[in-house]
């Protein structure tokens, strides 16, 4: 577990050693079959998963993105940046939101397992059946960390967490436990799952106001809950953005005079949390058929 947080090169040598990560894979899925999902040894292998996912889309061995990252033809030069497999054009990474993975292995192995849909599922039961802190924590920093990218592993990860293997209802109980760091976690996992386009319906349907009823009456003090105050705003602005309907349910939710004391608090104007509803505020007054609304 120390070991799987010693940096870029650590991890490589971890997922490229035969059978390490299928014996932690395993050791877990025997842990929930036997109905032990809090002893330390789980916590161990789940905390060591969540530190080898940590940057696996840039760290990915080249056959491997080649695999994923599909090849297109046809781009203008003009339109090139740099990206994680070198120079890759914004029009294609706006395409490959919805672009599914190839097409899983019914046996993964070694590092092909830290994406495949068994380990997102073993990872939403953890979630769910765990009731140790860090074993939290540390399933939802995997689904986090394998959802951060902008290629379709991403995205595939997303789809598979909101629409195959049903993953909001256990994400949104962990919004309101009292733990702060996996309630952080867990915003921050939405945050990234908020950013798929064709999952913002079903996220708002089933956590907005779940993330406006945790949004604090004024900006927080603490460090921590002043990030997840800044994290709350900037998922309700990526859910509201092109969505009137969503902008609507927060109004219904009484999010907005939490979000207007969060932005006008003039001890922390400069914080994280201030600046995050402030941009909310200004998203939210695109949507001119709600002026009215708003107003009252």
């Amino acid at each position: 577990r120390n070991m799987s947080s010693a940096g870029p090169e650590g991890r490589k040598k971890m997922r490229e050693c035969d059978g390490l990560i299928d014996s932690l894979v395993y050791y877990i899925q025997g842990a929930i079959a036997d109905h032990e999902p809090n002893d330390k040894a789980t916590e161990n292998c789940v905390c060591i998963l969540h530190n080898l996912s940590y940057q696996l889309e840039i760290e990915l061995p080249e056959s491997y993105a080649q695999s994923i990252y599909m090849q297109r033809r046809n781009i203008s030069s003009n339109d090139k940046t740099p990206g994680c497999f070198g120079t890759r054009s914004r029009k294609v990474k706006e395409k490959q939101q919805d672009t599914p993975l190839p097409e899983e292995k019914s046996n993964p192995r070694g590092v092909e397992s830290l994406w495949h849909s068994t380990l997102i599922r073993i990872y939403l039961s953890l979630i769910a059946k765990s009731t140790r802190n860090y074993t939290q924590e540390a399933s939802l920093g995997a689904l986090q960390n394998l959802t951060a990218g902008t290629g379709p592993m991403p995205f595939a990860v997303a789809r598979t967490v909101v629409l195959k293997a049903n993953g909001l209802p256990s994400i949104q109980t962990m919004l309101h436990v009292s733990h702060p760091t996996v309630k952080k976690t867990a915003v921050s996992l939405l945050r990234n799952l908020s950013r798929n386009t064709s999952l913002q319906s079903d996220i708002a349907r089933e956590v907005l106001p779940d993330l406006v009823s945790i949004l604090p009456e004024s900006v927080p003090e603490s460090d921590i809950v002043c990030e997840t105050t800044a994290s709350i705003c900037y998922t309700l602005f990526n859910l509201t953005q092109s969505s009137s309907h969503n902008a609507r349910l927060l109004l219904s939710a009484d999010g907005l005079p939490k979000i207007i004391t969060i932005s006008m608090n003039d001890s922390n104007m400069f914080s994280k949390a201030s600046r995050a509803a402030s941009v909310l505020l200004y998203s939210l007054w695109s949507h001119t058929d709600l002026h009215s609304a708003y107003k009252k």
